[in-house]
């Protein structure tokens, strides 16, 4: 009998193995799982978002936390009136550094529109998160929750094992659109965008069914 990448499936005893294996990753073909290690184990999304009408969104918690340096911090009191873009990262997520020149930039260009941004840090080592922070020179603040207790919190909304997600929270305190995964820039403009354009009527096709990512 022949190999199967290196596989002797000579003996029957491993035939069955390396049948169970590839029936548990054909199961979850679509969904990329890696893990930092036992207690860093995460999901990694296709990048696609979904905005929700006015309608549909509902009421987002109050995120609040100590930062990565120590200082309590509320979203409600970082953001005042302003749109929030939240968003939930690790040291150890590789889909976290390619996103993070991505989230930089839209947060600046979007400054002046009233966006601020805000990290939750999860599930991390809070040395190895400030020097991420420090490496990538991140200007905006995150909270630091090592339990994960944040994202189970809207769990309704993003997988609590999703790594790197994004939440976008409108001027009323209302989850307005997510992304699953890492985003990439035309996406996350593409979103806010709809979003504040919503805020005047301009926008009227808004809803469950805006869907851009996975690389477009």
């Amino acid at each position: 009998m022949r190999s199967l990448h290196g596989f002797d499936l000579g003996r029957p005893e491993r035939l069955a193995a390396v049948l169970v294996t590839v029936g548990l990753l054909s199961g979850c073909a679509g969904m990329d799982v890696e893990s930092g290690d036992a207690d860093n184990r995460y999901i990694e999304g296709d990048g696609v978002a979904t905005e929700y009408s006015p309608d549909e969104r509902e009421e987002a918690p109050d995120i609040e936390g100590e930062t990565l340096d120590g200082d309590q911090l509320s979203m409600s009191e970082l953001g005042g009136d302003d749109v929030v873009v939240v968003n939930f990262w690790a040291s150890w997520c590789a889909p976290c550094r390619a996103e993070k020149p991505v989230l930089q930039e839209v947060r600046e260009e979007n400054a002046e529109n009233g966006v601020t941004f805000l990290g939750v840090n999860i599930k991390d080592d809070r040395n190895a998160a400030q020097s991420f922070e420090s490496n990538f020179e991140v200007p905006y603040p995150s909270l630091y929750d090592q339990p994960g207790e944040i994202p189970q919190t809207l769990r309704d909304t993003v997988p609590p094992q999703a790594v790197p997600s994004t939440l976008v929270i409108d001027r009323e305190g209302r989850i307005a659109g997510r992304i699953i995964g890492a985003s990439d820039y035309r996406t996350l403009s593409e979103l806010l965008e709809s979003i504040l354009d919503g805020e005047d009527g301009s926008n009227t096709a808004a809803g469950s069914a805006f869907a851009r990512g996975g690389g477009q």
